[in-house]
């Protein structure tokens, strides 16, 4: 039992480490551009720009005022694109590094159990759960699922805390 409470801390550590690794990769390719704060800057500008015009139009507003509202929807439209263009970048560089360190890792715990689930997982969830691991009993864990989760929710929080920084540093 403890060598499969040391495999669930270290598979902890592993996804702790990678979703830091992946903030880093975000901060290097996306955050610390130019060209991201500029575009940031940008729609900000726009959104609280659109806000005032959209709050000061009556009813009775012209065509005009409406054609020139568009515009400026159309405008923070394509600069929202272009916004998500550069964070694509960094989404791709992280996907790949998420690929090849799953494969690493999963075949040094390959057929290993890691943890045991207090639950028995959901028919359509179990294949994942139980990869690669003998047995019928579904309450075992397999690395991949274990792994997935941790990194999932333990990036959640590293990302909410990156942007929760950076929104008291402006």
């Amino acid at each position: 039992m403890s060598t499969m409470f040391a495999d669930t801390l270290l598979i902890v550590f592993i996804s702790v480490c990678t979703a830091l690794l992946a903030e880093g990769i975000t901060w290097v390719l996306v955050y610390r551009t130019d060209k991201y704060k500029r575009l940031k800057a940008e729609v900000e500008k726009q959104s609280k720009k659109l806000e005032k015009k959209k709050e000061t139009i009556t009813e009775s507003a012209g065509r005009q005022q409406k054609k020139k509202i568009e515009r400026q929807e159309e405008k923070l439209k394509n600069n929202n694109r272009d916004l998500s263009m550069v964070r694509m970048k960094s989404m791709f560089a992280i996907g790949f590094c998420f690929t090849a360190l799953m494969g690493m890792f999963n075949s040094i715990f390959d057929g290993r159990v890691v943890a045991k689930l207090p639950f028995i997982p959901l028919s359509y969830i179990q294949g994942l759960s139980h990869r690669n691991l003998l047995g019928e009993d579904y309450t075992d864990c397999s690395f991949i699922f274990l792994y997935i989760l941790c990194t999932m929710s333990i990036r959640q929080f590293v990302s909410f805390f990156h942007d929760q920084k950076c929104l008291r540093t402006q």
